[in-house]
């Protein structure tokens, strides 16, 4: 029997077609990933995460027009390095064992880095390099803060930045691989933009300078004209992040990568100063992120169902990546989130806190749900004052002279200083977190409920705080338990001290 030649062509036309597509698919590029952090700036700092004063963030506004936001993304802790390293690992600070500030040279368990070095990635990272390994020097490919020509970027040099991302990309087509670029921006961090500092101007200007009198004033803190001025530097910062931004997205863009390339925005954590930073509150630990995924995120959406985690990122840009995730791993893939699905079991997100950058050890457990959020505090016993990293603030300073003569001024001073073993905030109506709910009759089912589901995540990630948490009603348990912490922390701090920082040579 003869088949037709029009059956004939139709049927080769299909295989050749066939062919050319399957060749299309196997030679199509794998996505980049762009990684892009700022350095202590609360979510609440940004327009669209509901800024108080206009224009202080246009570019990240308009990323965010292109991306997937999240109303109710937290990271862990509010402490720097280590929650740069539960986002490279996946796992919580007690298992990843980069509880502190301190380096850990057998951290058993893969960097992010590894894992795309191992599936043919390009890394390189441009600052916050030693806060992002478990220990130094880690097999980044290159550190785009060096550069070419000897020394090393300003940190608060918003073209700077634009420079390295180009750099980063074109080594990576150099090498012919996808890349990976870790980009953290300095501001608003401090030292803070000032106009003139010991006599000196600083050069790196934000586009837009914000006036004490306009900026507004966080409702954890309080008025005072001196707090407003270092809010209104604060401001000026955050301006100057969002140029380094601008910077960034602009060298991306020019790259011709921007629609092969996976972009996630955040924070590592709330403004440094008294009850954000080096602490577990709302405002401590909620971070504006975004996620652009070409082809799979819709642009300018808000995701207001689920609670997510810095800990879930690893996971889920393994998965948009299309490689293999580690078997041990804390967090979890909101992957389906980003394709527009819904994800079951994102009602809460956990925070810990170990200790500061001058290893004082303060343990701290939290649980967070979109309504309530309740703290544990094992250090707090009346006496020891909890060492954070604000109090070198202008604001903490004025805090610390009106409480003299300010009954309420005092109060809070004291809970800054001391705190209470056990907190509960209804955050929804108070994310300012100025009212604690703890011995409240009406909140006792939530506060257990709380408790029941912190108990249970610490079984599940076996946290060595479960038996301290579990006798939380025992002040002598508890307390003998801190100061076994304290010893160990000490014996680690004698047996690994850290470097003293060399002195800088006055100008003659």
């Amino acid at each position: 029997m003869k088949i037709p030649f029009f059956t004939f062509r139709s049927v080769l036309l299909l295989c050749l077609s066939c062919i050319f597509c399957l060749s299309t698919l196997a030679q199509k590029k794998p996505m980049n990933l762009l990684l892009i952090t700022v350095d202590d700036m609360s979510c609440d700092s940004v327009g669209v995460f509901g800024c108080k004063l206009k224009n202080t963030t246009p570019v990240m506004d308009r990323l965010a027009s292109q991306s997937m936001r999240f109303e109710y993304a937290h990271v862990t802790v509010g402490n720097c390095n280590p929650c740069r390293n539960v986002m490279f690992s996946g796992l919580i600070s007690h298992n990843n064992k980069v509880e502190g500030f301190y380096k850990v040279s057998n951290p058993g368990w893969p960097h992010m880095v590894d894992l795309l070095k191992e599936a043919g990635y390009y890394t390189a990272i441009r600052g916050k390099v030693t806060h992002s390994s478990p220990f130094q020097p880690y097999d980044w490919d290159h550190d785009l803060t060096e550069l070419p020509q000897g020394g090393k970027a300003h940190q608060k040099d918003a073209d700077s930045y634009g420079e390295s991302t180009t750099r980063g990309i074109k080594n990576a087509r150099n090498r012919g691989k996808p890349f990976f670029l870790s980009i953290n921006i300095s501001d608003p961090h401090k030292p803070f933009w000032t106009q003139v500092r010991g006599g000196g101007e600083d050069e790196y200007v934000p586009s837009k300078i914000f006036t004490a009198e306009e900026v507004p004033i966080p409702g954890f803190l309080f008025e005072d004209p001196e707090v407003r001025e270092e809010l209104a530097l604060y401001y000026s910062s955050v301006r100057r992040a969002d140029d380094c931004l601008d910077k960034v997205l602009t060298a991306l863009k020019d790259s011709g990568e921007w629609n092969n390339t996976m972009i996630v925005f955040l924070s590592d954590h709330g403004m440094p100063l008294p009850f954000a930073k080096t602490q577990l509150y709302h405002h401590s630990t909620r971070t504006p992120l975004m996620i652009r995924v070409p082809g799979v995120t819709k642009t300018d959406t808000v995701d207001k169902k689920h609670m997510v985690s810095v800990l879930d990122l690893l996971p889920t840009i393994m998965d948009v990546l299309g490689v293999k995730k580690p078997s041990r791993l804390d967090g979890r893939s909101f992957y389906p989130v980003l394709q527009g699905k819904k994800q079951d079991d994102r009602d809460f997100i956990i925070k810990q806190y170990h200790e500061n950058s001058g290893r004082s050890r303060d343990p701290m457990r939290a649980i967070q749900t979109k309504t309530h959020l309740y703290i544990f505090n094992p250090w707090s016993n009346g006496e020891r004052v909890f060492a954070t990293a604000t109090n070198g603030t202008v604001t903490c300073k004025r805090m610390i002279a009106l409480a003299e003569e300010d009954e309420d001024m005092n109060s809070r001073l004291e809970l800054y200083r001391f705190r209470v073993p056990q907190e509960l905030y209804q955050v929804k109506r108070n994310p300012d977190c100025t009212e604690n709910l703890i011995d409240y009759p009406n909140q006792e089912k939530t506060k257990i409920k709380l408790q029941e589901l912190l108990e249970e995540w610490m079984i599940q990630t076996g946290d060595p705080i479960l038996e301290c948490f579990q006798k939380r009603d025992d002040p002598d348990f508890v307390e003998a338990y801190v100061q076994k912490l304290e010893a160990e922390s000490e014996a680690r701090r004698k047996a690994n001290p850290a470097k003293p920082k060399s002195k800088k040579k006055k100008k003659s």
